[in-house]
């Protein structure tokens, strides 16, 4: 870097350029005791003593004089050797002040530059100006770097900083732009006046910060660049600038916020870069891990240019906000769903979220959370990126350090990859979480995208669409067949230390019934296709024989023509169709795919009593119905009935209480039940409170199915219910099965015993080693036992 001071020889005076603007402040002794004649000339006070020598104004870098003023070519000072380090030299330099007392070249200088300061401040031949009104921050300062004190006169200081043969010349600036001075030397100023430079000053062949390099040995606060690693990071306030900033007046609390906003940004990558996708991996050993991401990243951003680097910085920033709300959408998504989260597939579920949180806290309480969503998304995103932005530019001011400790890094992560070094069983110090992460979902992209196609070729096979209705179901013909899902019920109903007592009594109590009224029950296990939510994927699993485990499935199922349970019934032409779904409240195409004729939603079933959270109306009100609409009613077919019960549908509460049948009506006696019941709030975060509530709600949906049954069967009567899924992890455990509990039910012993050889448990409460089917497989067995023959 070189530091070029143009000069003019002016006629021989003892009086120096009146200064416009004020008189530099006195700082400490720079350790050089200087003529008086040149405190005078320093300070302005020898103005009288010369009489009346004309105003000196510089203007783009060259020096006009008074009428008459002989001029001579400007005199260049030796180039200034660079400094080892550019980060040194960018962040390195302080602003250095000239008091009375120093070195007579010192004192000059100092003059001139506020002369040239005050006036114009222009630009060398080669090199930039930087004035004080226009000081602007370090070529190097990113976000983090002071910002010239507006607010303080123009001083006579010599500028610390330089970057490319650039100097800066500012008041009391905090970081500097780099400028060549242009300067007028009066005659008798002296060899060294003459030719710019002034050893004690640390002009010339010295560093651009000799004097600022003494102010900031005293000063480690002044210090930049890589000054040993003392120095705060990100922005520091100056040490003794004298200026009216919070940053100069507390400068312990400023150094402390700036080391603590950096060891927060710095918290918040690391976090972002291990953090799990799943609740029960949030354990101090997974974020105690060195990523492989914070390494490259860290050496991306030091060799980059400032410009690139602060694009290359926000966009990384963004990414991993990006990756953090996938992050927390995989959680949630595994605790209630038992999957993460398909960033083709589950966008379409949000709308189903918002009704449910609708159902559940009200109309206020859904957009009061939507707002909390949004406001979390934002932050997330704006912080990361702040974070990242702002621990490149501290890298970047701070080059040979951030070098060495990013080499070391490096090495400690090689070595404990090649190693296997573990804090635990299965948790490695060299961490690779991200780009495993960002590989998963690559290929689950990928994998759904090609699932879609090779799905709709399976939908088209059936082994028996072609089946002639006369070899369809022949040893069912005859009977009313009912097929009834209950939400949520799943495995741990029944086996769950918690859950299981209550459960179990009630399904005790209730083969008691059956046996009594002349019923019997086989039970078995079916895996379903969806966990904790989704019921209707469950359900179309079950009728249609395909495995139907996201919503590009069940779209791509339900437009075509396959066969279901359903329509294999309508399909003999012995039956009617008809579907009771109080849980359907708008729109349901789906109807027509299932061979449904006519369908009983939740508008359309006479209900007057109020909701119990997201369901619609209680079970027994439900079964009424259906008792009055359609079972009561003479039929000239047999009926095939589909029907879903919802009372056991998260967050089970309140939950409703099985009255007297002749009091049903039109449910209105339910409004003093559900106004005594518990509300969300009071259990959904707590998972005992939940696992108990749910055992209640499982046991009054079975008890008013069979308490149906037992009242309105008979002879020809057929049941198969079964539940649709497992509830949520908080309820069903973590890493639990995605088995449900599936019975048969009739009181035509023929009925049973075209399944014996099932292996299926007698009566409702399926043994532990029961078999355990794919529920896809369900439907192919039940039509090949019940008389139908494939026709591929």
């Amino acid at each position: 870097m070189s530091f070029n001071t143009s000069s003019r020889q002016l006629p021989k005076t003892d009086e120096t350029p009146p200064l416009d603007g004020p008189a530099p402040e006195p700082l400490a002794d720079a350790g050089t005791d200087a003529p008086a004649e040149e405190d005078a000339a320093a300070s302005g006070e020898g103005e009288a003593a010369a009489g009346a020598t004309p105003e000196i104004t510089t203007t783009d870098g060259a020096a006009s004089s008074a009428p008459g003023t002989p001029e001579e070519t400007p005199a260049e000072t030796p180039s200034e050797p660079e400094p080892e380090n550019p980060a040194e030299s960018d962040d390195g330099a302080a602003a250095a002040r000239v008091e009375p007392g120093a070195a007579d070249a010192a004192a000059t200088t100092a003059a001139e530059a506020g002369a040239g300061t005050a006036d114009a401040a222009g630009t060398a031949d080669e090199t930039e100006a930087g004035t004080a009104d226009a000081a602007g921050t370090a070529d190097e300062a990113g976000a983090d770097g002071g910002t010239a004190d507006e607010d303080e006169p123009a001083t006579a200081e010599a500028a610390g900083k330089a970057d490319e043969d650039e100097t800066a010349t500012g008041a009391d600036a905090g970081t500097s732009t780099s400028t060549s001075t242009s300067t007028e030397t009066l005659p008798g100023a002296g060899p060294e006046a003459e030719a710019g430079v002034d050893p004690a000053a640390g002009g010339g062949t010295e560093s651009a910060g000799g004097v600022t390099e003494a102010v900031a040995a005293a000063d480690p606060a002044v210090g930049g660049g890589d000054g040993g690693g003392e120095e705060p990071p990100g922005d520091e306030p100056p040490g003794r600038g004298g200026g009216n900033g919070w940053r100069d007046r507390y400068p312990v609390a400023a150094r402390t916020l700036a080391w603590t906003t950096t060891l927060v940004a710095a918290a918040l990558v690391v976090f972002a870069l291990l953090m799990p996708t799943e609740a029960d991996k949030f354990q101090v050993a997974n974020f105690v891990r060195l990523p492989v991401e914070a390494v490259f990243g860290a050496a991306l951003l030091i060799i980059l240019p400032r410009r690139p680097r602060i694009v290359v910085a926000v966009l990384t920033g963004l990414a991993l906000g990006a990756l953090t709300i996938v992050n927390v959408l995989d959680i949630e998504f595994n605790e209630y769903l038992g999957r993460g989260f398909n960033i083709v597939l589950d966008w379409s579920l949000f709308g189903d979220a918002q009704s449910y949180l609708q159902d559940t806290f009200g109309n206020g309480g859904a957009l009061g959370i939507a707002a909390l969503a949004v406001t979390l998304v934002i932050a997330i995103l704006a912080l990361m990126t702040l974070s990242v932005v702002r621990l490149g530019n501290l890298a970047a001011r701070n080059t040979a350090t951030a070098t060495r400790t990013t080499l070391v890094l490096a090495i400690a992560w090689v070595t404990c990859a090649a190693l296997g070094v573990q804090y635990a069983k299965g948790v490695p110090i060299a961490s690779e979480h991200t780009v495993q992460a960002i590989q998963f979902k690559t290929d689950q992209v990928r994998n759904t995208l090609r699932d879609e196609a090779e799905f709709a070729k399976i939908s088209k096979k059936d082994d028996f669409a072609n089946t002639p209705p006369s070899q369809m179901l022949t040893d069912l013909r005859g009977k009313d067949m009912i097929v009834t899902f209950i939400e949520s019920y799943g495995r741990s109903a029944v086996e769950d230390p918690l859950m299981a007592p209550r459960v179990d009594a009630t399904l005790t109590a209730e083969n008691k019934k059956l046996t009594q009224a002349g019923f019997a029950a086989k039970s078995g296990w079916l895996t379903s296709a969806t966990y904790g939510g989704s019921s209707w994927l469950g359900h179309s699993t079950f009728l249609s024989g395909l495995w139907i485990n996201n919503q590009q499935r069940y779209r791509t199922v339900t437009a075509g023509d396959h066969l279901t349970l359903v329509s294999a019934f309508k399909k003999t032409g012995d039956y009617d169709t008809v579907g009771v779904m109080p849980g359907i409240q708008k729109a349901w195409p789906e109807q027509k795919f299932y061979g449904i004729d006519k369908l009983y939603d939740a508008h359309h079933l006479g209900y007057k009593g109020p909701k119990f959270s997201w369901s619609t109306m209680p079970d027994q009100y439900a079964l009424a119905a259906y008792q009055r609409l359609v079972h009561s009613k003479k039929h000239d077919k047999p009926l095939m009935s589909t029907i879903i019960l919802t009372s056991s549908h998260q967050p089970w509460a309140p939950i409703p209480k099985t009255v007297p049948q002749d009091q049903v009506g039109d449910g209105s006696v339910y409004n003093a039940i559900e106004k005594a019941g518990k509300r969300p709030a009071d259990i959904i975060t707590s998972s005992p409170k939940s696992k108990v509530e749910y055992g209640k709600a499982i046991s009054y949906s079975v008890t008013s199915l069979i308490d149906w049954l037992v009242k309105y069967g008979n002879k020809n009567t057929v049941l198969i219910y079964l539940g649709d899924h497992q509830p949520i992890a908080r309820v069903s455990g973590d890493h639990a099965s995605r088995d449900v509990p599936v019975s048969i039910v009739a009181k035509d012993p023929k009925v049973l015993d075209r399944i014996a050889d099932w292996g299926w448990t007698d009566g409702l409460q399926p043994a532990h080693d029961a078999p355990v089917w794919k529920m896809s497989a369900f439907r192919d067995r039940f039509l090949t036992s019940y008389g139908s023959t494939p026709h591929p």
